[in-house]
């Protein structure tokens, strides 16, 4: 015979009020959240209500149930009954006038909006404090790879001292094709975006800006110290060619774009930059798309998160797992952000470590004894000289790896090398990762 349950038996969801959930912004991001809420919504106390984006008549589906509200009108979601705003139109503006409002209205937010975050993160995070609401951004750093709420919660133990990651799937993709097909940048570039995995203007993404503004987050959140975007040296990866592979090969590395945050001695180290990696690194085994970080903490050690960073649906698991965190915190009576940050700490671009450069020149005689004349004055030692056979004199491609020394040292080197009338072409700086 079935027996009533009583309100202590019922599962959870079933005896908490539903949170309301509102998303602004309909695209692949937005309707992979709005499908993968509508196969859940048996399962848990999410019920998305309100839908805004612009020109909705070309947006609106069939397969939402129970009935949404569609709206063009941003001012119409802060008004609406809506317990959590899910921000997904990326961008600065509006996107910060929607999430500051709706702090200030008494709704919670989520969002993907990396930009957003990097630049106006520990002002949003401090008013979703005072406002006692939730600001989720979990979605922000690697897609589907829930980082940021492992270095927040899962290390929160730990004192990490270094994050160091591949951030940018766009340019993972380019890297791994220039070095197993054999392409020029140009070729891959067309193929990354042929394939949905570049944008017809990918120029935050190869010349290193969508992974700064991820390594800032990441800086905030695992190393707890303010950074700005313009404090992070950022380089291109443009001027990478399969002979650059051919010689990371000789030196037990691949080439990938790499984003550190190291601290140190009181200073925090930020760079994004192409870099050599060891073949047994596991940077050096992330092909494609995928994206990696690594942490490092004083007392733990090592910890590796790692999977597939970009697309709809793994960055929609990302964005739903923010919301079930805010139906939590709602159903407790409580709310929930990321620690501001605290460590003060001087931001530098100027680190040591060995380099590799590789040059493009006239052969001639004494260009090698011209190049080490000019190392020796900066107080730069030489490692190694390495160069393939079989290329033109006229263009000739050569390495030299340099022992450790500071980035300020081998700028003003590379300046004075750079009145040389030898080279073809402007020498390619990479550092060469332990």
């Amino acid at each position: 015979m079935a027996t009533a349950l009583s309100r202590f038996d019922r599962p959870q969801h079933l005896t908490e009020p539903a949170c309301k959930v509102a998303l602004v912004g309909f695209g692949t991001v937005g309707s992979s959240v709005a499908r993968l809420l509508q196969t859940r919504r048996d399962e848990c106390r999410l019920q998305l209500t309100h839908i805004c984006n612009r020109h909705i008549a070309r947006k609106k589906v069939d397969w939402l149930r129970p009935r949404v509200a569609w709206m063009e009108d941003i001012q119409q979601v802060l008004a609406s009954d809506a317990d959590v705003v899910v921000e997904l139109m990326g961008g600065l503006d509006p996107a910060h006038h929607l999430v500051r409002r709706a702090l200030q209205s008494g709704k919670s937010v989520v969002t993907a909006n990396k930009q957003l975050m990097a630049h106006f993160g520990s002002e949003l995070l401090q008013l979703a404090q005072d406002r006692g609401q939730y600001l989720g951004f979990g979605a922000c750093v690697a897609g589907g790879v829930p980082v940021l709420s492992a270095l927040h919660d899962g290390l929160a133990g730990d004192r990490l001292v270094q994050i160091r990651g591949i951030l940018n799937g766009t340019c993972n993709y380019i890297l791994s094709r220039i070095e197993q097909a054999g392409t020029s940048f140009a070729e891959a570039l067309a193929e990354a975006q042929a394939a949905g995995f570049a944008e017809a203007d990918p120029t935050d993404d190869i010349d290193g800006l969508d992974a700064g503004a991820k390594l800032a987050i990441l800086a905030r959140v695992g190393l707890r110290v303010e950074v700005s975007l313009q404090q992070i040296a950022c380089r291109s990866i443009r001027e990478i060619t399969h002979v650059d592979f051919e010689y990371a090969r000789e030196l037990g590395c691949t080439i990938r774009q790499v984003s550190t945050a190291q601290s140190r001695g009181g200073k925090v180290y930020l760079a994004v930059e192409p870099s050599l990696v060891p073949l047994g690194s596991p940077l050096a085994k992330v092909s494609g798309s995928e994206n990696l970080v690594m942490s490092t903490g004083e007392f733990g050690g090592e910890t590796t998160f790692g999977g597939r960073g970009a697309g709809g649906d793994p960055t929609a698991v990302a964005v739903v797992s923010d919301l079930l965190q805010v139906a939590h915190y709602r159903a407790i009576g409580a709310s929930h952000s990321h620690r501001l940050p605290t460590v003060t700490a001087e931001v530098t671009a100027d680190s040591e470590a060995p380099q590799s450069l590789r040059f493009v020149v006239r052969d001639r005689p004494g260009i090698i004894a011209a190049l080490a004349g000019v190392f020796s004055q900066h107080h730069i030692n030489l490692d190694a000289v390495l160069q393939r056979p079989g290329y033109p004199k006229s263009a000739l491609p050569f390495v030299i790896t340099l022992e450790p020394c500071a980035s300020a040292r081998l700028h003003a080197a590379l300046a004075e090398i750079g009145g040389f009338d030898f080279l073809v072409e402007a020498p390619l700086r990479m550092p060469i990762m332990k």
